[in-house]
C-alpha cells in the first residue's frame, strides 16, 4: 500500500510541476519585467542594471527590450526570441526558490531561473561586474 501511495504521490507532484511550468512560460515578460526592478530598486540598484543583465543573458538591446515589453510577450517568446543567449549564463549556480538552479532539467524553467538568480544577487549588493561574470 505505502508503495501505490508514494507512486501516486509521485504522479501528482510530477502533474504539479507541469502545470507550474506551463503557467510560468505564459506568463508575460511585461509582468515579471516591473518585479525585477522594484526588487532591485528597494535595495537600492537601478532599472540600468536590471536591464545591464537582461542584455548580458540574452542579448537584447534597449530597442529589443522595450518591443517584447510593449508586445507582451510571455516567457516563453521572450526566451525563444533572444538575440544570443548568453553560453555563461551555464556558470550561474546557488539556490533560487529553493532549487539548485544548475539541477533544473527544463531549459526555459533554468533559463527563467538564471535571470531570477542574477537579479536577486545584484539586490544582495553585488557588483555588477561580478553578476554577470566579468
Amino acid at each position: 500500500m505505502r508503495l501505490l501511495t508514494a507512486i501516486a504521490f509521485s504522479i501528482n507532484l510530477y502533474e504539479t510541476i507541469t502545470m507550474n511550468n506551463e503557467r510560468l512560460y505564459r506568463m508575460p515578460f511585461s509582468q515579471v519585467y516591473p518585479l525585477y526592478i522594484a526588487k532591485a530598486e528597494r535595495k537600492g540598484r537601478t532599472k540600468d542594471e536590471v536591464d545591464q543583465i537582461i542584455f548580458w543573458l540574452t542579448g537584447y538591446d534597449a530597442e529589443g527590450l522595450a518591443a517584447q515589453i510593449r508586445k507582451s510577450v510571455d516567457l516563453e517568446t521572450f526566451f525563444a526570441e533572444a538575440p544570443r543567449y548568453n553560453p555563461q549564463a551555464d556558470t550561474v549556480t546557488g539556490v533560487i526558490c529553493g532549487v539548485r538552479v544548475e539541477t533544473i532539467e527544463d531549459p526555459l524553467v533554468r533559463k527563467v531561473r538564471i535571470l531570477d538568480k542574477l537579479i536577486d544577487e545584484l539586490a544582495r549588493g553585488k557588483k555588477l561586474e561580478k553578476v554577470l561574470r566579468l
